[in-house]
């Protein structure tokens, strides 16, 4: 197994650590969580980046690493729904109908690529839905900033709460939008672009 493929591997652990380090409730879990997010992402971006550099592209990266963003994300935002945020009065961090749009697409998508793969076609990620991987990291790393800065203080003085007080759950919100309608567009974008793929089946 290559570097990239390895990385895209880690991904999936990397997973599991992040559900299991935000619901641990040990102190500073939260702002831990944020960490292995951001590492995990990052494992995104440099698995990909080495194999194009490298010449390393294979049929398991193509299929895989598509997969394992999808698992990331929704699994933090299927984590999000059964948040209380602060700035809400208690509502939930995340809009479950924003979770069920993001899950469906993503699922709808790794359908097509399994009945893509069963007639031998690997589908790659395109441009539309790297662009909808990026708002998701951002709307994720948004959320997890609003969760977690009430963690972050230095010498009894909570300056967590006076820098990402204010703009915080603006920025968050927008973000919120933003991967939703990126999600919704890149998603249909990418069933009618591969439509011959299911619509022959009929």
């Amino acid at each position: 197994m290559n570097l990239p493929n390895k990385l895209t591997v880690s991904r999936f652990a990397l997973t599991a650590v992040f559900m299991v380090v935000l619901f641990a409730g040990f102190p500073h879990c939260k702002s831990a969580a944020l960490v292995v997010f951001i590492v995990a992402s990052l494992t995104d971006f440099f698995d990909g980046r080495i194999a194009r550099k490298r010449n390393l592209i294979t049929d398991f990266g193509k299929l895989m690493d598509p997969l394992a963003d999808k698992i990331l994300m929704c699994s933090a935002f299927i984590a999000f729904v059964g948040y209380a945020d602060p700035n809400k009065d208690g509502k939930m961090l995340l809009p479950a109908w924003m979770a069920v749009v993001i899950v469906a697409r993503e699922l709808a998508i790794t359908g097509l690529r399994l009945l893509a793969a069963n007639k031998n076609i690997v589908l790659a990620a395109e441009g539309a839905g790297k662009h909808k991987t990026i708002s998701q990291i951002v709307c994720i790393s948004a959320n997890l900033v609003l969760i977690c800065y009430p963690e972050w203080s230095a010498g009894g003085v909570a300056w967590g709460e006076k820098i990402f007080g204010l703009w915080t759950p603006m920025f968050t919100e927008i973000s919120e939008w933003t991967a939703v309608t990126l999600t919704i567009w890149s998603g249909g974008l990418y069933l009618w672009n591969n439509r011959a793929i299911y619509l022959e089946d009929r």
